[in-house]
């Protein structure tokens, strides 16, 4: 398996399409996991190429950055699992290759933190952690019985078997992606609140609309700001209910941005996420009696079928049109 991230100088990350056929060029077993990752099944490719994974990741390499300008950092393993952590632990635009040997894939888990799993988030971190569990390496040697009373019997055998490098998922091609994003990088340092508002507004319409398109809903908003000195601020909210109405997608962003308290911050780019994507048909909305609230989800609707019909860019906002 190859997890490769792609990243620009910039920062800013490429199109998806674009890293997407980077790797179908190499095996059809593709599955993107935006904003900026794929994952790839390389069994066809080790057979087709007659080369070794590594080879493979150097010739990844290469061509996005011949192609798009764009660096990668690839992590390659035995498994979906272990090769999205190599990606995490590589270094930026390095490979980092797990070998399939049992005792390399224990050396490269031992030291990792209970969070470096997939399905362990920080509740369920910091009960390991009471118990002495806070890296991948005691979770392994636990038995399995005791994880199994500390998280219940599934989790804790899944948790175990994760903590042994098992992975049994397999990679999804044309698997409907576990979020969308979009990012509005600036020209120059911008301090103004009023333009990082708007790019607030953009991408909410934007991914509102995108949401709409596909029939889907989101639960939670991620908002990260990059900020002149490389940094980058990051907050995610739940939604009071899972939706793809632009305006409550912007007055949750522009909560986050004001809790965030950026006193004239010096802001390179915002980038958005829309998480827990569930079908809209399936999202529930508590029934108002505010007119204006119905009115605008009746001009969305027209709005998204003048946007069907003439472009993207038949209709916008009049804050957006300049």
């Amino acid at each position: 398996m190859l997890c490769a991230t792609f990243h620009r100088p910039d920062g800013t990350a490429p199109d998806p399409t674009a890293y997407t056929a980077l790797l179908t060029a190499l095996t059809p077993v593709v599955q993107a996991l935006p904003p900026d990752t794929a994952l790839a099944d390389l069994t066809p490719a080790l057979r087709y190429f007659a080369r070794d994974a590594g080879h493979l990741a150097a010739l990844l390499r290469v061509r996005a950055l011949a192609r798009y300008g764009a660096d990668c950092t690839i992590g390659v393993a035995e498994n979906p699992m272990l090769a999205r952590m190599a990606a995490r632990r590589a270094a930026p635009g390095r490979t980092l290759l797990v070998p399939a040997d049992p005792d390399a894939v224990k050396e490269f888990l031992a030291d990792q933190p209970a969070t470096a799993l997939d399905g362990i988030g920080p509740a369920t971190a910091r009960t390991l952690g009471t118990y002495g569990l806070g890296t991948v390496g005691r979770i392994a040697a636990a038995p399995l019985p005791a994880l199994q009373r500390i998280l219940g019997a599934k989790a804790g055998r899944d948790v175990y078997e994760r903590a042994h490098g098992i992975d049994r998922t397999p990679v999804r091609p044309g698997a409907t992606a576990p979020s969308l994003a979009a990012e509005r990088p600036f020209d120059r340092d911008e301090i103004d609140p009023a333009r990082h508002r708007r790019a607030l507004l953009s991408l909410t319409e934007e991914l509102g609309a995108r949401l709409r398109d596909r029939g889907e809903a989101c639960r939670t908003l991620s908002l990260t700001v990059r900020c002149a000195d490389r940094t980058a601020l990051t907050r995610t909210r739940t939604l009071a209910e899972p939706t793809a109405h632009s305006a409550d997608l912007t007055a949750t962003a522009y909560a986050v941005y004001g809790a965030l308290g950026l006193q004239r911050a010096r802001v390179r780019g915002i980038s958005m996420r829309a998480e827990g994507l569930i079908p809209a048909e399936r999202a529930a909305h508590q029934l108002s009696f505010d007119p204006g609230d119905e009115k605008s989800r009746r001009i969305e609707a027209v709005a998204d079928r003048i946007r069907a019909k003439f472009g993207p860019d038949a209709i916008r906002r009049g804050t957006l049109a300049a």
